[in-house]
């Protein structure tokens, strides 16, 4: 498809247009003289979208414009100024969109034109080859779990082929393999939404180059790409528009990638996809253009969408409301997929995700190399997000350099959060053993129940003498949340909770607190120690996102609700946030042996440690019981349940989903 500028047959009027939009979106800019102090990746797009352009309709105007931006691209002496020039993403960008662009319209260029265009590329093409040769065991050269490494490897392999220098494509295709091999068989990513969306494309670039260059079909090679869009969609706020914004996010609205959207669609035949590639384009585009912190951002896919758009793809508008990653340990649940809905996304997992910590630890041990850079990975571990009426109500920091637990929904033991944390990559150098995970996970799409256990002990400093901390989350039919934290430690601790929010809550008569975001609202209602004391403060978290533009500062302001407990060995917090403007009336049950919680017919029982439950009605060997009126009862983990003298489950080993 790219080489040959030749899309899947069928009408795409739609994308045509975008496609001629976009290539003459900057005629009214001067190309630089000299090389901006900021990045400058977006040259790539400038030329090749008119270049294509000016393949598919002619026209002499889009030649005119591909080969101005051509022209101050190969003029500069070097691709990237402030960081690592002609060795990274700049290079990787230009590289890819120009080898296209000398493609398409090369021999439609003037001569002297063409031939510092393809100096330029074999230039560039080389020094980055030589870069990924000699930092091999360092950093993107062998980082194969993020974008550096998928965006510089695209770029020489569009180069390779185009000029036909074997020897960068043959490095190029060596990388992808292992990339494809190495990355999670469930498709999600630990670097978040906004680098899914700005690296995960050139995934798709690459095998398209490959299949199209070399016969080479690997789009069935690992799990990852057949089930990536799939993590995509679930990390999708209510109404789409917005995204969850776990690991480094300029904002929440960068998130959307119609043409790779479209890529997957046809590749995989998932009209899920297909769908909501046509909701970005007709719907969601321009706003997030307008909005978006990523640069060169949404627009310049244009020149994707129009070869990746395949119009026989049937079309689907969601509907599951539950998924769990557990590579990720990500958990995502949802009343629905309207804008008024409400989403919980909570996660635990080793830095990276499962398959990588353990991956790269071997390549440590066995060749001495770091292939694990995950900066954009949070210490967040245990946190969670919840989007609930158009609003964030339970918020994540977005991007920062200095990473912090305290940035996010999580626990203090003694005020401190992760141990070796306060930095940007808060899971280099750090003890293997140092780990969190999920335990005990239900998703339900039946009756709506979601159900997980965070197990975050490692990560706090051994010194702490931490024993337990496990939060366990449920995510009710109805959207409410119910959280219970147990911890242990070898000595008296103070134990402190953390809510962070875009505004302050409110104090509310029955000692719970009102969150409020915009029109939405939710009531939390906490149940702790009597000695327990709250205060209310503002976090500010700042960043640069890119060392590539370094007066770029992205600023967050997070109010930060504290609740710390008398010091104690043990801590216990068991909270209740519904949503909605009316007043939870939420109950603490009486429990001879667990925690639990009634509101509205639904009814929580605890005990994720000892798995014992015992009240006036309910005996059971569980982790958890879960009611509500007119619905089967679910268990987690479960040997035994007797509900009002009756035994609904009596197993030997423990179960978990729906009784009855």
């Amino acid at each position: 498809m790219l080489l040959s500028a030749t899309p899947p047959p069928g009408p795409r009027p739609a994308r045509e247009a975008r496609l001629y939009e976009e290539a003459a979106r900057h005629r009214g800019l001067t190309p630089p003289r000299d090389h901006p102090p900021a990045s400058i990746t977006w040259l790539g797009p400038a030329a090749s979208n008119p270049a294509l352009a000016f393949r598919v309709g002619g026209d002499p105007a889009h030649l005119a414009e591909s080969a101005r931006w051509i022209e101050a691209a190969v003029r500069f002496p070097h691709w990237g100024r402030a960081h690592m020039p002609d060795h990274d993403l700049d290079a990787g960008w230009l590289l890819h969109h120009l080898s296209l662009a000398y493609r398409w319209i090369g021999d439609d260029l003037p001569d002297g034109l063409r031939a510092l265009l393809r100096y330029k590329l074999l230039l560039q093409g080389r020094r980055l080859y030589e870069y990924a040769v000699a930092s091999e065991g360092g950093w993107w050269s062998s980082s194969y779990w993020q974008n550096h490494n998928w965006i510089c490897y695209a770029g020489l392999a569009t180069a390779g082929y185009v000029l036909g220098k074997e020897e960068w494509t043959e490095r190029a295709k060596a990388n992808l393999g292992t990339v494809l091999d190495l990355l999670p068989d469930d498709g999600s990513h630990a670097e978040g939404v906004v680098y899914w969306r700005y690296g995960v494309p050139f995934l798709a670039i690459h095998l398209d180059l490959l299949q199209e260059a070399e016969g080479i079909d690997w789009w069935g090679r690992g799990g990852f790409l057949p089930r990536t869009f799939r993590y995509r969609l679930h990390q999708a706020a209510p109404g789409f528009a917005f995204n969850v914004d776990h690991g480094d996010c300029h904002d929440r609205r960068s998130g959307h990638s119609a043409a790779l959207y479209y890529r997957l669609a046809a590749q995989y035949g998932i009209p899920e996809a297909q769908w909501l590639g046509d909701l970005v384009l007709g719907e969601l585009l321009w706003q997030e253009a307008a909005e978006s912190g990523v640069r060169p951002g949404i627009l310049p896919e244009a020149y994707l969408e129009h070869l990746w758009y395949d119009p026989s793809v049937p079309v689907a508008r969601p509907t599951a409301t539950r998924a769990f990653f557990p590579d990720l340990g990500l958990l995502a649940a949802r009343t629905g997929w309207d804008e008024d809905a409400t989403l919980v996304s909570f996660k635990a997992s080793p830095g990276g995700g499962h398959k990588a910590w353990e991956t790269s630890a071997g390549h440590r041990a066995e060749r001495g190399w770091e292939t694990l850079n995950q900066g954009h990975h949070h210490p967040d571990s245990g946190s969670f997000v919840l989007i609930s009426q158009g609003e964030f109500l339970a918020v994540d920091e977005g991007y920062s350099n200095r990473k912090r637990a305290a940035h996010h929904n999580l626990l203090l033991v003694d005020g401190q959060g992760y141990a070796d944390e306060d930095r940007y990559h808060v899971y280099r150098d750090i003890p293997y053993e140092r780990q969190a995970r999920q335990r005990d996970v239900l998703v339900d799409e039946d009756h709506g129940w979601a159900h997980a256990t965070a197990e975050i002990a490692a990560m706090y400093d051994p010194a702490l003498g931490v024993r337990r901390l496990d939060r366990t989350l449920v995510f009710t039919p109805s959207g409410r949340l119910v959280l219970l934290d147990l911890a242990e430690a070898d000595s008296e601790r103070e134990w402190t909770f953390l809510l962070q929010t875009d505004r302050p809550t409110e104090p509310l008569p029955d000692g719970g607190r009102l969150v409020r975001s915009g029109a939405a609202r939710a009531t939390v209602r906490q149940f702790s120690s009597p000695e327990s004391r709250f205060v209310s403060e503002v976090t500010e978290v700042e960043a640069n996102p890119t060392s590539s533009t370094p007066e770029l500062r992205l600023t967050r302001t997070l109010h930060t609700s504290r609740t710390t407990t008398a010091r104690s060995s043990h801590g216990l917090f068991l909270t209740a946030i519904t949503p909605g403007a009316a007043p939870a009336a939420v109950e603490r049950l009486a429990c001879a042996r667990g925690e639990g919680v009634v509101c509205d017919g639904e009814t929580v029982l605890l005990s994720p440690a000892a798995r014992r439950i015992r009240t006036d009605t309910v005996v059971a060997d569980a982790a958890a019981v879960l009611l509500a009126d007119g619905a089967p009862a679910y268990v987690v983990a479960a040997t035994r349940l007797e509900l009002a003298g009756r035994v609904l489950l009596d197993v030997p080993e423990p179960y978990t989903g729906k009784v009855g």
